[in-house]
């Protein structure tokens, strides 16, 4: 008896049913690559994490005797190929210009050439911890993995034009964009306070506000990483006495700043940001850099939102 093979029509409404599972397999940096969309680009980059274990997963069984990583001694775990899943693991992050080739070969002869790179600073970094594989871009996984993919590229660019919706009609974002500008004196905020703060890839700067009913704060950051630009990757606020997050305006001059160079980043408080049941509290805020690490944290008096 032949098995029953769901068509086309019916694959997508069994995979449309999934979405919720699809947004949850993209939070752990699930990532696909079709074989057939790069013909020319035969060496596909994987991104990869000193302690953190990345899965290759293929449509097809690997052939374990003709699957080699290059130069992997001292820096990687032994490969591991089981069935259709090849596993790495870095012992330490790999220098920021280094490369480890890898050549995964499928059991019907396929070659599959990977260079293993570490995650680009300068860019929306992520760690790879599972790719899936396909040659097939008609078989059911590669549906599905095409789908998970039009769904986080339709959910962020939603986010990201929500965000610019409210960022046009918001005057605390109207004020950070004239404080990161550097014209302060054209806000109702003067400065209370000033800190300077040196790291090892980083000077910043830090004026704190006051204003009726607000505060704010300006981080002039400069950069002295000798290769790789800064770039801010989030900001968190919370109420110091409840510890519930908060929501503030942040604008930063440029989107990363080269070596050597300087660039600002505003936060504008609304004083509601500063109430709690019990009253008034302090506010902290962090700002955390490309890769990851925190670059600084102000905790603001609430007095600085006067009435």
């Amino acid at each position: 008896m032949q098995p029953i093979r769901p068509n086309r029509a019916t694959l997508l409404l069994l995979l449309l049913a999934s979405a919720a599972s699809a947004h949850e397999r993209e939070s752990l940096a699930v990532r696909s690559i079709l074989l057939s969309e790069h013909p020319d680009n035969s060496t596909h980059r994987v991104y990869v994490k000193g302690q953190v274990a990345t899965v290759l997963r293929f449509e097809k069984p690997v052939a374990q005797d003709k699957t080699r990583l290059l130069g992997w001694e001292g820096r990687f775990e032994p490969l591991v190929v089981a069935d259709r899943r090849v596993l790495l693991e870095p012992l330490h992050d790999l220098a920021s210009e280094e490369g480890v080739p890898l050549l995964v070969t499928l059991v019907d002869g396929t070659e599959v050439p990977f260079l293993l790179r570490p995650p680009d600073r300068d860019a929306a970094a992520w760690t790879d911890q599972q790719v899936n594989v396909f040659e097939d871009r008609e078989s059911y996984e590669a549906i599905h993995s095409a789908l998970i993919r039009a769904l986080k590229d339709n959910q962020t660019l939603e986010e990201e034009n929500e965000r610019l919706r409210q960022e046009e009609t918001s005057p605390d974002h109207a004020l950070a964009a004239l404080l990161v500008s550097g014209a302060a004196t054209q806000t109702p905020f003067v400065v209370k306070r000033r800190w300077f703060f040196k790291d090892v890839d980083a000077d910043v700067e830090v004026r704190v506000f006051s204003g009726k009913t607000k505060a704010a704060v300006v981080f002039n950051i400069t950069n002295r990483d000798s290769k790789q630009s800064w770039r801010l990757s989030r900001t968190r606020s919370w109420n110091t006495a409840s510890g519930q997050p908060r929501g503030v305006a942040v604008k930063t001059a440029r989107p990363s700043i080269p070596p050597g160079e300087s660039g600002s980043v505003a936060v504008v408080a609304d004083r509601s940001a500063f109430m709690d049941k019990e009253g008034p509290g302090q506010l902290a805020l962090e700002l955390f850099r490309h890769d990851g690490q925190m670059q600084v944290q102000v905790v603001l008096d609430p007095r600085l939102a006067r009435e």
